[in-house]
């Protein structure tokens, strides 16, 4: 009987949401590309500091003091304070938007949360990459979920 309920029902919920990322292959990283992360970057810098001064306050309230949002980019893992989106085509890049605060968390290692924008594998012979689709997502909307997300935690 349940079944039955359940089929009903379950033509009205919202389909899942699908990846929010673009597959890049290496035929199509080039300078239009470049453009297109930097100015994901940019908009993601901005929203970081929008999110973070809306933010603040309901994390202290929760004992989550000093939230940080931001993008940071490294390379093969390695975090230089110098990196900045204009090499994102160099192999092995990644940036992300980092969602960090003092207090308890998972793990102090490590960021509170984060939220990929572009990664830039290199591969054996040829390369490919992954980018957070803006044309099928809403950035700051994934960002404020990752925050509700932490803040429930």
């Amino acid at each position: 009987m349940f079944d039955k309920f359940k089929k009903v029902f379950k033509k009205d919920l919202p389909e899942e949401r699908n990846d929010p990322y673009v597959f890049v292959p290496e035929t199509e990283i080039n300078a239009e590309l470049k453009r297109n992360i930097v100015q994901l970057e940019r908009l993601a810098d901005d929203l970081a500091k929008r999110l973070q001064t809306k933010y603040a306050k309901r994390f202290e309230d929760q004992g989550k003091l000093n939230l940080r949002i931001r993008v940071c980019r490294d390379i093969d893992g390695d975090e230089e304070e110098t990196l900045t989106s204009e090499r994102c085509l160099e192999k092995e890049y990644r940036s992300q938007i980092a969602i960090d605060y003092d207090g308890p968390k998972y793990d102090d290692e490590f960021d509170a949360g984060t939220l990929g924008l572009w990664y830039y594998f290199g591969g054996y012979v040829q390369g490919s990459g992954t980018l957070y689709d803006l044309s099928q997502n809403d950035l700051e909307s994934d960002i404020e979920e990752t925050l509700t997300n932490l803040l429930e935690a």
